[in-house]
Parts: structure tokens; C-alpha cells; sequence
């Protein structure tokens, strides 16, 4: 025997015996992407969308060259994005970029490490199954899932493997954002008792794409590859483009944008998912044939059942036809509030001794205390802001590829939120209280599971 057979060998035995010992499987490729600190980790883009190209693209630049990252490959069934996303990745990385027809082309490459998923969003919990089935690390754009049936293969799938998965709910890495959690977990804020979430705009092109759909030809693209697992449907541009606006391709406002909202509420209280939701309304103003509603409040209960004194309510309200998307996220105690947008912790609302002396109770006022300095206000209260928090939680999940350490937003991270979001849109699309089955782990309406 040769001395590299021998080797080859003692370190198949040595890593049989790591997969023995931890209960995980890895497939072959995953031994190939265990990554030593000096080589370089070669990304593919799954999508070329918006958000990759506005958001991802740009906080990927800012610390590729220094954590030794490259961008090599990009899948887009669209062969008009597919050929701009060769374009512009060529043009940035200074090399050239291997163009792919869908994501079995992108992973078939050799030494493909990890992936950017950014599809669309009833997508991203079945191709993050094939990144890390593939063997790839990944970035998961919000929404995880929107049913259960995705959601649970999701988790399910990762957790079966050993890959490194961030969630893109980027306020999981903003330090005003940790300071809050460190705030009220410390005991400091006391129990929470309401959260207020808002998010709105006045935008009527919002997810629209009319000069898109225009150019959109069925003989472009794959349409069936692209509904995936969705029933069946003859072609449609808009769907496939606008598909914000129609489920079951997207819950729209809850998936969007109050994802990210609600996740601030399972990671500030250690509480997994809702217990109970109701929602209102409809599409009162933008009436251009989309299906997901412009207007949308939601009531939710948190809490353990045992010990009502402990659960609280948490509303969020949306709208798209009036509003200056400055989205408001307000946590309530009995002695203040902590408030997202100012990040700052008052005595706003706190019990004066005025009121609480009536009833042989003392005064309960929280001191004034700065969750961070002016330099990320911004960050908390403005979408053009969150560029700031996704480049922090990009580099996390670049870091975090190369220790194996687990990122700031695990799989779990993205379990939970869409647990919260198929309750609301079960309980918007039925108009009755959703709740969750623990033991079935399903989103439950009228005493059956939620199905669309």
C-alpha cells in the first residue's frame, strides 16, 4: 500500500467514526466541503432577483476579498436574468461566471461551497433542501416557508446534515436589536405585556413588475420547474413576476415584511411561536387583480397556557396605500417601553404613583436607557437601512462558514417566523382563529390543518 492509500484509509476510519459519534450523515461532497482557513469558498447565487442583486450582491462585495470568498456561478431559469446575472457577476468578480439553466446544473459544478437563495417565497424553504442535500452551506431569504408541509421538510432536511444556514432575518445581527434582547432577558424591562408591529407604505407599484411581465415569454423560462410543488397552472407572467401579490406562490404582507417583525418577538421572550391568531382585511385600495391583501391587521396571543398572567398580545398592522415605511416595533411592560424605532427605553406609559397609589401599589417607572448610539438609529426604522444590518448578518454567515460555528439566525430562526405567518394567513384566507398543534406541529383552523 502506498502511503496516501494509507492515509486514505486511517481518515475515512477517523471520519467514519465522527459520523458514528455525532448520529449525522454527510454525503461525499460533504467531505469535500469541509474548508481549511487558507481556501477559498466558492458561492453560487440561486436567483437573480432583486433582492440578490440589491442586497446580497453589494454586502457580499464588502467582505468577500478579506474572509477569501468568490462568486462563481449563478442559477436563473429565466434566460434573461440568467444571462445579466453572468454579466454583472463577471463584471464585479473580474472573472468569468458560469451561467446555469436551473439549480441541478449550479450543483452538478465542481467545488460549489455555498449559495445565496433568493427566489421566490413560497420557494426558499424546497431549495434550501436542495443546497444542503447538494452539500452546500447557505443564505435563506425570508420567508422560510409559507405552509407546513415545506416547513417541516425544510427543518427536517438540515437539521440532518451539518451545513451552515442563516436565515436572512437581518435583525438578528443588529446591535441595537441584541442590546434590546440582552435588555429584556436580563430582567431589566420586566415582563412584556403588548407589542405593537407596523409597516407601512403608499406605493401602488409595490411588487409590481409591468415592464417585466411584458417581456416575460413562457418559452423563456421553465414554468413548470418554477411552481414546483404549488397545483398546477396554465402560465402566467405575473404570478411568476408579481407573485407577492398571489398565493399560494406568497402570503404577501406577513411573509414580507412582518417575518421579520415577529421574529423580534420569539427571540426577545424565548417563545417558539404564537398560541393564537386572528386577522382582518382585504384589498381596499390597490385593486389591479392581485389576490394577497393591501390592508392587513393581525392579533396574536403569546404565551404559556398554564400561566395566563404571563401571556401578552402582540398586533401588527399593514398597509400599502398610506404610510412612509418607517416600520415601528414597540415592546410594552408595566413600567415603559422599549421602543425600536428610537431605541430608547422610557417610562412612557409606566405606572405613575398617581395611579398605582389608589390601589396600595408603588410607583413602577423604568430609567432612561440608549439600546445604541445615533450612528444605527437608522438601521431599526428604515428598509434602506436594513442594507447596513444584511451586510452584518452576510459577513456572520461568511464568518460562521468558516469556523462551522452555528450563524446568528439558524434554521429554527426561520421555522418559527413561518409558523406565525401560516397561522395569519390561515386565519386572513378562512376568518377564524388559527392555532398550532404541538404534537402534529400543523397550523390548525375549525379543528383541522391548514391547507391551501
Amino acid at each position: 500500500m502506498t502511503i496516501k492509500r494509507r492515509d486514505f484509509i486511517k481518515n475515512s476510519v477517523k471520519a467514519g467514526a465522527g459520523i458514528l459519534a455525532t448520529g449525522m450523515t454527510m454525503s461525499a461532497k460533504s467531505y469535500g466541503n469541509i474548508i481549511g482557513a487558507n481556501d477559498r469558498v466558492r458561492v453560487g447565487a440561486i436567483g437573480f432577483s432583486d433582492r440578490f442583486r440589491g442586497s446580497h450582491l453589494p454586502c457580499f462585495m464588502n467582505h468577500y476579498k478579506e474572509l477569501n470568498f468568490d462568486l462563481v456561478a449563478v442559477s436563473d431559469i429565466w434566460s434573461k436574468r440568467r444571462n445579466e446575472g453572468v454579466a454583472l457577476l463577471k463584471d464585479k468578480m473580474g472573472h468569468d461566471i458560469v451561467g446555469c439553466r436551473n439549480n441541478e446544473e449550479l450543483y452538478s459544478l465542481k467545488d460549489i461551497d455555498a449559495v445565496f437563495v433568493a427566489t421566490s417565497d413560497f420557494q426558499h424553504a424546497l431549495h434550501a433542501i436542495e443546497a444542503v442535500k447538494a452539500g452546500c452551506d447557505a443564505y435563506v431569504e425570508k420567508p422560510f416557508a409559507e405552509t407546513m408541509e415545506d416547513n417541516r421538510a425544510a427543518l427536517k432536511a438540515i437539521k440532518a446534515t451539518d451545513r451552515i444556514i442563516q436565515i436572512g432575518s437581518q435583525r438578528r445581527s443588529g446591535e441595537n436589536y441584541m442590546a434590546a434582547d440582552r435588555f429584556i432577558k436580563d430582567g431589566k424591562f420586566g415582563d412584556i405585556t403588548m407589542v405593537e408591529l407596523t409597516w407601512n407604505v403608499n406605493q401602488p407599484g409595490r411588487w409590481r413588475r409591468p415592464d417585466l411581465v411584458a417581456q416575460l415569454k413562457e418559452s423563456d423560462t421553465d414554468w413548470k420547474r418554477f411552481i414546483l410543488n404549488r397545483p398546477y397552472e396554465n402560465f402566467d407572467a405575473r404570478k411568476y413576476l408579481e407573485y407577492r401579490l398571489f398565493w399560494p406562490y406568497s402570503s404577501g404582507l406577513p411573509g414580507q415584511w412582518m417575518s421579520h417583525q415577529i421574529d423580534t418577538v420569539h427571540w426577545f421572550s424565548g417563545l417558539k411561536h404564537p398560541r393564537s391568531v386572528v386577522a382582518n382585511g382585504g384589498v381596499y385600495v390597490w385593486k389591479d387583480g392581485r389576490k394577497n391583501w393591501d390592508t392587513l391587521t393581525a392579533v396574536f396571543e403569546y404565551g404559556p397556557s398554564d400561566d395566563t398572567s404571563k401571556n401578552f398580545q402582540v398586533t401588527f398592522s399593514s398597509r400599502q396605500h398610506n404610510g412612509d415605511e418607517n416600520p415601528a416595533e414597540i415592546y410594552y411592560s408595566n413600567g415603559g417601553e422599549l421602543n425600536l424605532i428610537t431605541n430608547k427605553v422610557s417610562s412612557k406609559g409606566g405606572l405613575t404613583n398617581r395611579m398605582a397609589s389608589a390601589m396600595g401599589m408603588k410607583e413602577n417607572l423604568l430609567a432612561p436607557y440608549d439600546l445604541a448610539d445615533e450612528s444605527v438609529k437608522v438601521v431599526a426604522s428604515a428598509n434602506t437601512g436594513g442594507d447596513t444590518l444584511t451586510s452584518a448578518h452576510v459577513r456572520n454567515w461568511m464568518e460562521c462558514i468558516r469556523s462551522r460555528k452555528e450563524t446568528n439566525a439558524p434554521v429554527e430562526v426561520g421555522y418559527y417566523h413561518s409558523i406565525a405567518n401560516i397561522m395569519t394567513t390561515a386565519a386572513s384566507r378562512t376568518g377564524s382563529k388559527a392555532t398550532f398543534d404541538e404534537a402534529t406541529q400543523e397550523v390548525m383552523v375549525n379543528g383541522k390543518p391548514f391547507k391551501f
